[in-house]
Order: C-alpha cells, then structure tokens, then sequence
C-alpha cells in the first residue's frame, strides 16, 4: 500500500523562514485546514463528517462577516484585522475542497483541477501574501498557490487513490490509455508514468516561474513562501526520477533540504528569485 507523503517537511522549513508576524497567521491557517480537513477521516462516520463540514461552512461564512466564533478563526481575523475583511474572504476554500474530497468527485479537466486548487489558494495562499506583500498582483498569487497545491496533489497521487481521490483529470488519463484505477496501482504503466512526468516537470516549472516573476520587494516580504515553493519543486523532481515508483514517504534527502531552504532564504532577503 502506497504510503503518502508528508507535506509538512517544506511546510515546516517555510515555517522556520517566515518572519514572526507572518509565522503565526502560517501556523493558525495550518491548524484550520487540518481541523477541517480531519473530517476526511477514513473510519468518521459519513453523516458526522458532512455534518462537521456543514458547521465549518457556517463559521467560515461567519468568519468572512467579521463574527467568528472558534478559537482558530478568532484568532486568524485579529491577526489579519489590519487588513480589513479582504485576506479572509476565500477561507471557505478549505471546506470546498474538503467537501469535493469527501464526496470522492472526480476532476473531468484540468480547468477542474484548477479550480479546486484556486480554492485552496484563497483559503492558505491569498491571506499570507496580503498580509506581507499585498502589492503583489492577484493574478501572481494565485498562479503561486494553485501550483503549490498541485504539487501537494500529486506528490500523494497513490496514496489519494487508495481513498477514491483522483489527482489527475480524467481526460489526461484518458488520452494516455491510463485507467483511473491505475493510479493506485504503482508500479504505474509506461504511458501513466510519462502523463505523471510531465505533470511534475510542468509544476516545478511553474513553481519556479511564479517566484522569479515576483519583484524583488515582494520576495523579501514572502522568504517562508518562496522556502515552500523551493523545496515543493525540488520533490517534483526527486518524485519524477523515481518513476514508475511513487515518491518516498519519508524523504532521505531532508538534510540537503535545509540546506536549500536557507540558501533560498538568502537568496529573497537580497531580492533574489530562485534562477535570478
């Protein structure tokens, strides 16, 4: 049985680099998610887990109104207040997505992996760059969040489709004559290793991409994003050399991680990007 990998080792390493006014909005929006997303619990009753996300759906409506009531929100919009309400407006991205995982629904397109990935984006991405660097065009950010949660995606690819999540459209599956069900089946076939290829070498670009064209005072404000966007690329490459085997679960290789983390931190506390 495939094992899924641990997302907290680069988010633990952007965590280390964010600056302290910033570490704390990283770690409470970190909270959220897994408190929302501990309704995806294989053994949770299925009435519970709809029934807990239906209440995290009225508090995070609550929440972008200005009147939370759990301690997380709270604390999430008296860190954020200075901002206004506008860094808080996509936090129900958390439950979409969560709501999208629980029902096992399957992503026809990759405009439908895209989408999914933008919630998650205004949830986790959006309030941390506003609250740093909020001169930072929408657009970047965005093109940012959605590529580093489908490196997230697809670095647990096996694992998700043991629970019926298909990380990949279903289109691309199938005009690479993968059956959806392979997915959970690695070593995967000559043609679903090269779509997963692909995949991996296209997000690590575009990880790579979104931070150069950040300008300079922006990467200084966002060391704990560009860390995370960093090492999420570096797993798509080690993921993609592995291939037709999935990626490890632990990752040998955490010791040249921290190393890379603070090279990359050195390189935005003096405006540079990761090529540049």
């Amino acid at each position: 049985m495939p094992d899924r990998p641990d997302p907290s080792a680069a988010r633990g390493l952007a965590r280390l680099y964010t600056p302290p006014a910033q570490r704390v909005a990283l770690a409470a929006l970190c909270a959220l998610e897994a408190e929302i997303s501990a309704s995806l619990q294989p053994r949770l009753d299925h009435d519970v887990a709809h029934a807990r996300l239906a209440w995290w759906s009225e508090e995070c409506a609550r929440t972008v109104a200005g009147q939370p009531t759990h301690p997380l929100t709270r604390e999430l919009t008296a860190l954020l207040s200075a901002r206004g309400g506008r860094p808080l407006a996509g936090i129900g991205g958390f439950v979409d997505t969560a709501v999208w995982d629980l029902a096992g629904a399957t992503f026809e397109s990759r405009r439908e992996l895209t989408a999914y990935c933008g919630r998650w984006c205004a949830a986790f991405i959006e309030p941390l760059v506003l609250l740093a660097a909020p001169q930072v065009p929408a657009e970047q950010t965005r093109a940012l969040g959605v590529s580093l949660r489908e490196s997230e995606l697809l670095l647990a690819v096996a694992a998700d489709a043991l629970h019926g999540r298909l990380r990949l459209p279903l289109d691309e599956l199938e005009r690479a004559g993968a059956a959806p069900e392979s997915l959970a089946q690695p070593p995967w076939t000559p043609p679903l290793a090269a779509l997963l290829r692909e995949r991996y070498r296209a997000v690590g670009d575009a990880l790579t991409n979104s931070v150069d064209s950040l300008a300079p005072g922006a990467r200084e404000a966002l060391p704990g994003i560009m860390v995370w966007a960093a090492l999420a690329a570096r797993h798509c490459q080690r993921a993609a050399s592995r291939l037709p085997l999935p990626p490890l679960r632990r990752d040998p290789q955490r010791l040249s991680d921290g190393w890379r983390a603070w090279r990359v931190a050195r390189r935005a506390a003096s405006g540079r990007g990761l090529t540049r």
